[in-house]
């Protein structure tokens, strides 16, 4: 039996919650699939700003180049922005590349007629909102709720963040008219099921959607051959230019051009 592979790749640099996050996510994998949780090397801590992101970037890259030249089937970037998710999949050339945004905004509109977003930070709407409506589900969504809190505080004092949490999804349902809430940033992992029993609607685990939509798109490409198209929105940039340009070189992405006898 063939066995999936899986990357997810923490878009920050510190490593310290890993091992949980791999422990939380084994219970939600099908038996074929074996996961590995890895963050950047160097870089931000957080990806709550627009600079932190372009910071980052190149090294959430240099990953997935690195996660598909080891094999891996698919690769989840970590980081409800949606960081990179665009590019990786223009420059990749084979693996698949998911993203929790997409993932729980396209799962969502199909639990309910309208979802809302809980997001950390006020800070972080204007992006999110733009991603929605990239997506093309400017329509299904009733609101973004803000904690008031970091990304990095959400599971430093627990109570506070269930509090807060409880308060704003209650607001999204009976003034927004929301009829599923997606916990808008990956380290709000571990809250979705005692929200979930609590308002009795479905409560979207950003972190679990995009591992679950990594696993279903691997296995269309495997069953089907349904995989990103190259005509368009995703079409790879000329061989001949970017080796022309040198850009493995000067972006330090290895992995970048085609090597010889490697294209199918």
């Amino acid at each position: 039996m063939k066995r999936r592979r899986l990357l997810y790749l923490k878009s920050v640099a510190y490593d310290s919650m890993n091992q949980e996050i791999l422990d939380y996510l084994r219970p939600f994998l099908d038996e074929k699939t074996d996961l590995e949780v890895k963050s950047i090397i160097k870089g931000t801590s957080h990806m709550e700003y627009h600079f932190y992101q372009a910071v980052n970037q190149r090294e959430i890259l240099k990953e997935i180049l690195q996660a598909e030249k080891d094999g891996f089937d698919a690769c989840i970037i970590s980081c409800f922005d949606d960081p990179s998710l665009y590019e990786a999949r223009e420059i990749s050339k084979d693996i698949i590349v998911t993203a929790p945004g997409e993932a729980s905004a396209y799962l969502a509109a199909v639990l309910g007629d309208k979802f809302s977003v809980i997001v950390g930070r006020k800070k972080w709407i204007p992006q999110m909102e733009e991603n929605i409506h990239k997506y093309g589900l400017g329509r299904k969504l009733a609101s973004f709720r803000s904690l008031d809190l970091g990304v990095l505080e959400f599971h430093e004092k627990e109570a506070e963040t269930r509090s807060r949490m409880e308060e704003e999804i209650c607001r999204a349902v009976e003034e927004d008219r929301a009829e599923v809430i997606i916990l808008g940033c990956t380290m709000q992992f571990g809250f979705y099921q005692e929200m979930q029993e609590k308002f009795h609607i479905p409560v979207i685990d950003s972190m679990v959607a995009a591992v679950k939509q990594a696993e279903y798109l691997v296995e269309m490409k495997e069953k089907t051959g349904w995989t990103f198209s190259r005509i368009g929105l995703y079409e790879r940039p000329p061989e001949e230019e970017m080796k022309a340009w040198n850009l493995e070189q000067v972006c330090d992405l290895e992995g970048l051009l085609y090597r010889e006898g490697e294209r199918s």
